[in-house]
């Protein structure tokens, strides 16, 4: 009697052990294709990342931040390439509060006073402008000194206005 007994757990102990090993081989075998199809996304994110910033980098050459030889041009006059471009935008804003026309925007206002709303430094010299009077709208290109004094100059190399 006693040699069935261990003869009935040792079946069931070899049934348990095999029904164990094939539910783990399932595990494993799903893990392993869960990692093969994460892989996969992360080889294709970091394709479109690597396509992405290949962009940002064109992008950003035609950009003061962007392009060492307009930096390196402050820098050895004293200036932070962010600095200046800080300081340059404050001085295109504050001209939108002055009383009457813009000095800057070549056009006067048909719904109002013409407005620099957004600009785009593309190098130590020149800046894309875009303005509007809330109807009409336009974008010129500016030409910008900082002088020794820490004035700023500009002055409008052309511009565009588009109407409603």
């Amino acid at each position: 009697m006693r040699k069935k007994l261990y003869m009935y757990l040792f079946f069931f102990a070899l049934l348990f052990i095999i029904f164990q090993y094939m539910n783990e081989k399932q595990i494993y075998e799903s893990q392993e294709n869960d990692i093969a199809l994460l892989k996969s996304k992360v080889d294709k994110y970091e394709k479109v990342n690597d396509s992405l910033a290949r962009q940002l980098m064109d992008v950003n050459y035609f950009t003061l931040q962007g392009n060492d030889n307009a930096m390196t041009y402050f820098e050895e006059v004293g200036y932070e390439a962010s600095d200046i471009e800080n300081q340059v935008k404050e001085h295109i804003y504050d001209l939108n509060g002055k009383k009457g026309k813009n000095p800057i925007v070549p056009y006067d206002g048909i719904e109002g006073k013409m407005k620099i709303n957004k600009v785009k430094f593309l190098n130590h010299r020149w800046i894309v402008a875009d303005f509007t009077d809330g109807t009409y709208w336009g974008e010129m290109v500016l030409e910008y000194y900082m002088n020794e004094d820490e004035s700023i100059d500009l002055n409008v190399i052309g511009s565009l206005l588009y109407g409603k």
